[in-house]
């Protein structure tokens, strides 16, 4: 099945940027550059997403998350103290 093409993305490179990007493509057998530039953007797209979205990875990740962003827990003494020590120091170093 044919994929629809209806969007287009100009990129201006180097002279050896292209030949070793073509290179590349002629290596992995592809029938364009195009193709073959498709392909990585959108590997790489989905590997920066899976990267930045291990943090939050399941629902129930995200929903203590937000509840503990919504409905914070009580502070306890020692990080009262830090939070006063930090603000002295933000104080002392204002420009």
């Amino acid at each position: 099945m044919a994929t629809l093409v209806d969007d287009r993305i100009d990129v201006r490179i180097s002279k050896e940027q292209k030949e070793l990007v073509k290179y590349a493509s002629e290596m992995l057998g592809f029938k364009s550059l195009s193709e073959f530039v498709v392909y990585c953007i959108n590997r790489e797209a989905k590997a920066i997403i899976n990267e930045h979205s291990i943090i939050l990875k399941t629902i129930e990740d995200k929903k203590l998350f937000v509840e503990t962003i919504l409905n914070p827990p009580v502070a306890h003494e020692n990080l009262k103290k830090a939070q006063l020590k930090y603000q002295k120091f933000q104080e002392q170093h204002e420009y």
